[in-house]
């Protein structure tokens, strides 16, 4: 299992000044996450300046494509030795077996489930029946099916895939607010403690630390409660 048990969702904005950014969270046990906005503005030369100031990097760029195309950005990908990447387990099956197959070095990827942003209702709109939970569980046992390490999903649906999926099953979880924090646009949260006693391995925070007053005491007061609840399971 990874052992990166908060990975920090990073934007351009903390990368105006990122010297001082990696400062203030230098020496914690945190990981950085880099998304689709930041990795098209500034491309392969952060990603490498990330590992370089000593951060696990998980790489989310969530790819979806046919699996010949998939599998070589998988490759790509791996090519920067990031800790995690991810795809789409609505690609498919064939499509997660190729990115399965084509993972290289200590790499280990994830399949995107159901994003947090999405409602019962934004699912609907889409054309798919049942609740997010059910959905998010049937795209979690195919993605371990088809040999991918684990799943991105929200923390609502961490036990439902936790007892689906067995114990050694990555659950990474964005969807995370500390109690008392603003929602924002993720529909489906949970707090660190919460997330984690439903089975998470790992949680993604973005906005309570990189907009935090104090964002190193605001990383080490999840890494604090992520402990506790560890010592719980």
């Amino acid at each position: 299992m990874s052992e990166t048990r908060l990975y920090i969702a990073i934007t351009s904005r903390e990368m105006e000044n990122r010297k001082a950014f990696f400062e203030k969270l230098k020496g914690l046990q945190v990981g950085m996450k880099v998304g689709l906005e930041l990795f098209v503005k500034e491309g392969p030369a952060l990603v490498r300046e990330i590992s370089e100031s000593g951060f696990p990097l998980f790489l989310d760029l969530k790819f979806h494509d046919i699996p010949f195309t998939v599998a070589g950005a998988v490759r790509s990908a791996c090519g920067l030795k990031p800790e995690l990447i991810n795809i789409h387990a609505s690609g498919g099956a064939e499509m997660m077996k190729a990115a399965a197959e084509a993972v290289e070095g200590n790499t280990r990827i994830l399949a995107v489930t159901v994003l947090t942003s999405l409602s019962e209702e934004d699912l609907s709109f889409l054309g798919f029946n049942g609740s997010p939970i059910e959905l998010v569980t049937k795209m979690a046992v195919s993605a371990k099916d088809a040999g991918l390490a684990g799943v991105v999903c929200s923390p609502v649906e961490a036990a439902a895939v936790r007892e689906a999926t067995g114990p050694e099953f990555l659950i990474v979880t964005p969807g995370i607010r500390p109690e008392g924090a603003a929602k924002n646009d993720q529909k489906r949260v949970a707090t660190p403690a919460e997330a984690i006693l439903a089975g998470a391995t790992s949680l993604v925070v973005g906005r309570p630390v990189t907009k935090a007053d104090n964002p190193r005491k605001a990383a080490i007061s999840i890494l604090d409660e992520i402990a506790q609840a560890l010592d719980k399971r």
